[in-house]
């Protein structure tokens, strides 16, 4: 039986994720101990953005960066990311996920904005203490019990503001180099719920497999398997907010049972599916 010093020495996650009904264009998470707190690659249908508030962890974003307290990370909506510990060292951190549909109405009245709605910002890191004070205070008045709703409004205004002003945003994008790259990605994400076959892949974008294989991965930096496990977590993701029992959520996005859906959930999101679902109401809660 360990001892209590051992039993205290252990990792320990204490994962919180917060929403609010009357804020649904945010989700909030934290970690208080993230050395169990593991990631494959992944994506986001959101901006997310989140700092180290203690430690350090290896954060990969294009390339693989060393990030300590103090450091703000962004992922633009689709960007292939992963955020893991160093060599089983204590870190902590916080997360905010931001709908792009908010963002970018919110660009467009600062005259930050583009025609399609959400610019992508241009940077995938920053160590300017404003923003990481501003992260942590609006983080704090979003979570917090009893704050009023324009209080809150104006807080993430007031934050994404300031952000705008310090950090670039991304060059007007190029058309994409290769459509039908793009159009293999759009039909996986448009049938994740599906056991799809490679064969529907490649016809669907009129790609050969071997091409599809090599240019896939190059392209969104997973491979078609990883970016459909992806596409089923952030499907996942909305109908558990939205209440549906977890049995129900696994077979509507295409996992084979519950124990399915646990495990991919686990990889993507590091947590699993019962202590995101704790996350509900007006506070954080402890998973």
């Amino acid at each position: 039986m360990p001892t209590q010093s051992a039993a205290s020495a252990r990792p320990r996650v204490d994962h919180r994720f917060w929403r609010d009904a009357a804020l649904p264009q945010f989700e909030a998470r934290s970690v208080a101990d993230g050395r169990r707190v593991c990631y494959a690659r992944h994506a986001h249908e959101t901006f997310s953005l989140g700092v180290i508030t203690a430690g350090a962890c290896d954060y990969f974003n294009g390339k693989v960066r060393r990030s300590e307290r103090g450091a703000l990370v962004l992922m633009n909506p689709g960007d292939i990311h992963a955020c893991n510990p160093v060599a089983g060292q204590a870190w902590s951190y916080r997360m905010l996920y931001v709908d792009v549909g908010w963002l970018g109405g919110l660009q467009q009245r600062l005259g930050q904005g583009q025609a399609g709605g959400f610019r992508p910002f241009g940077e995938a890191a920053s160590r300017d203490p404003r923003l990481f004070s501003g992260f942590n205070a609006l983080f704090d008045v979003l979570c917090a019990e009893g704050r009023e709703l324009l209080e809150k409004d104006a807080a993430a205004t007031a934050f994404f503001d300031g952000a705008h002003r310090v950090l670039g945003l991304a060059v007007e994008p190029a058309a994409e180099s290769n459509q039908r790259l793009a159009r293999a990605a759009e039909y996986i994400a448009a049938h994740c719920d599906q056991a799809l076959r490679l064969e529907e892949i490649c016809a669907a974008a009129d790609l050969s497999a071997s091409y599809l294989i090599r240019a896939f991965k190059r392209r969104y930096g997973v491979t078609p398997h990883g970016f459909l496990l992806n596409q089923r977590v952030q499907l996942a993701r909305r109908l558990m907010r939205g209440g549906l029992p977890l049995a129900e959520v696994a077979q509507a996005v295409g996992f084979s049972d519950q124990a399915h859906l646990h495990k991919i959930f686990k990889q993507y999101v590091a947590a699993t599916p019962g202590q995101y679902r704790a996350g509900s109401g007006q506070q954080a809660q402890r998973a």
